[in-house]
């Protein structure tokens, strides 16, 4: 049975000195947050340990020279973490940029792969 081939992108950014900073992984860990209103619930929701996810804050933090997150502690009403202006801008540019990319490379893997389907299984 042939199988069918299916393209999967994933655009990750780096400083010039190639250390990770923001990529698919904090874009949902930022979506989840914005959804559970929590960095901890947004953590949880993805099965990763807190600490990670604050340590994957902080890096994008640190590189991009902005504050993420904004979080209350504790009180009557529960701590919790919203997304700062500046989150927002920059998981809108990174998921409008993945969608132009995805959109183009997706036209170029039709172009390079549509044969695919009339290929015979050789035995």
């Amino acid at each position: 049975m042939k199988k069918e081939l299916h393209l999967k992108l994933t655009i990750r950014l780096f400083t010039d000195d190639n250390q990770r900073c923001f990529g698919p992984g904090i874009a949902t860990l930022l979506e989840r947050v914005r959804e559970h209103r929590s960095l901890r619930a947004a953590a949880v929701s993805m099965e990763m340990a807190y600490s990670k996810a604050w340590r994957i804050i902080r890096t994008a933090e640190d590189v991009f020279g902005c504050k993420l997150l904004e979080s209350t502690v504790g009180g009557q009403h529960g701590g919790g973490a919203v997304l700062t202006p500046e989150a927002e801008r920059i998981l809108a540019a990174y998921r409008d940029y993945q969608a132009d990319v995805d959109q183009y490379a997706r036209g170029k893997f039709d172009e390079a792969f549509g044969f695919f389907p009339e290929l015979e299984k050789s035995e």
